[in-house]
């Protein structure tokens, strides 16, 4: 939750717990009043926990390199794919980023559990969609890459 005295305090759990917590933090730390207001403030700003990203050797990552005046429309092309994709899709997450130091080109990276599972999600319409779509937002031709993981090195 934005906080204005820069509190770092992160709470995780199960939706209950987090806003029990919360709330006992707020009150007894910040100083607010224990109502509703305060409660429902904090239920709005309670978001899902970002999964941690798998990448096990053996796995699949597939990079695809593009450039683009209208990233927004990307995001858009994404929430579409997901919707027409379903339970089918096989890519247990993906990361997009941005070079910068050539403004407009866009790196995504998309984890799959093996190439199989990576092939099955290119064959997919949903998928078919999606890189018709950014071949047609892309300026120039999209790059993909096809990696097999061979080694994870974790900190």
């Amino acid at each position: 939750m934005p906080s204005d005295s820069n509190c770092t305090l992160t709470i995780a759990g199960e939706p209950e717990e987090v806003l029990r917590a919360a709330v006992a933090h707020a009150v007894d730390v910040h100083g607010h009043t224990d109502d509703e207001e305060l409660r429902d403030g904090i239920r709005g700003a309670m978001t899902p926990a970002a999964e941690p990203l798998e990448v096990a050797e053996g796995g699949f990552v597939q990079v695809i390199e593009f450039d683009a005046d209208d990233i927004g429309r990307f995001a858009e092309l994404e929430a579409e794919w997901l919707e027409g994709i379903g339970d089918a899709r096989t890519a247990g997450w993906s990361v997009m980023t941005v070079d910068r130091d050539r403004p407009g080109r866009y790196v995504q990276f998309v984890g799959f559990p093996d190439y199989e599972a990576a092939m099955r999600n290119s064959k997919h319409p949903a998928t078919q969609r999606i890189a018709e779509q950014l071949t047609a937002l892309a300026k120039g031709e999209p790059t993909f890459r096809n990696l097999d993981v061979t080694r994870v090195m974790a900190p």
